[in-house]
């Protein structure tokens, strides 16, 4: 396993070791380990899978009073996902990073706690799966706006608007929403 740092503080994109052949692959997704050598030592409480068509938009969402790390992969298709550091001490508080997720790339990326997340599918059909720290707790969620004029994400979108839900359409813009000390 390969660990390449991100742009932003604390964010890894890991990149497993697979062991291939003409039966197929092998690859250890979480090793408890691993991981801790990578500073990344806290237990998973939650797994959630997620599927979405080309043109739809997830995100960007967080926690506040409990918030969330992920370690997120892509077991079919492609994303662009996106992580937005919500943390005001970090000196990358504020920007954004987009990270192409695959299940050819078999890449996976690990977003600590104090950012906003989200992702557009770049294939017909993406599976994402994504381990987090802490239980999703609704009245903690936060939704950041996607389409922020200040945050400038060039989503990489086919054709008109894209599809998004009722929340992430009401999302708020960076300046206006609550974020991490």
């Amino acid at each position: 396993m390969r660990a390449l740092p991100a742009e932003l503080a604390g964010v890894l994109i890991i990149e497993p070791q697979v062991f291939e052949d003409e039966r197929g692959f092998f690859m250890e997704v979480w090793h408890a380990e691993k991981y801790r050598a990578l500073g990344i030592e806290t237990p998973f409480v939650q797994e959630n899978h997620s599927r979405s068509e080309a043109g739809t938009v997830r995100g960007l969402h967080y926690q506040v009073g409990r918030p969330q790390g992920k370690l997120v992969r892509v077991v079919q298709g492609s994303v662009f996902d996106v992580v937005v550091d919500l943390r005001r001490s970090s000196p990358s508080f504020g920007r954004w990073q987009g990270v192409s997720l695959s299940s050819e790339n078999r890449r996976l990326l690990w977003i600590p706690p104090g950012f906003a997340h989200g992702f557009a599918p770049t294939s017909a059909v993406a599976d994402v799966v994504y381990l987090c720290t802490e239980y999703y707790a609704p009245a903690d969620e936060r939704t950041l706006q996607w389409n922020d004029a200040a945050l400038a994400i060039p989503w990489p979108l086919v054709g008109g608007a894209p599809r998004v839900s009722l929340k992430d359409a009401r999302g708020i813009p960076l300046d206006r929403a609550q974020v991490f000390p």
